[in-house]
């Protein structure tokens, strides 16, 4: 699995915006990950989008440096991550690490 990490955009007045720039995104790989399927929708308006969702899970102590609007390649699937992943603690310890994915097809 790939972790890719985009910069925010800059505007012409040295604001930074909530864009992300992904051609600047920096690359990071992350080895012994379980992704699976979650949930998937399908929306048939003017033109047909499948949402699918995805749930990326940690061995047990490893933890994964994601945030929210980091994008992830996983099974050859372009992924984003949706809201704050969650870190599971027991006995006071770093026990896993989930985190929900979401690809959208159309």
């Amino acid at each position: 699995m790939t972790v890719l990490r985009a910069p925010f955009v800059v505007d012409r007045y040295g604001n930074t915006t909530s864009e992300r720039d992904w051609a600047r995104a920096t690359r990071t790989t992350v080895r012994r990950v379980s992704v699976q399927p979650d949930t998937s929708t399908e929306d048939t308006g003017d033109r047909t989008a499948v949402v699918t969702g995805w749930r990326l899970i940690t061995r047990r102590g490893q933890d994964v440096d994601l945030v929210p609007g980091d994008r992830v390649v996983a099974l050859g699937r372009l992924l984003d991550v949706e809201g704050e992943p969650a870190r599971y603690v027991l006995a006071g310890r770093h026990h896993h690490t989930e985190a929900r994915l979401k690809g959208v097809d159309g």
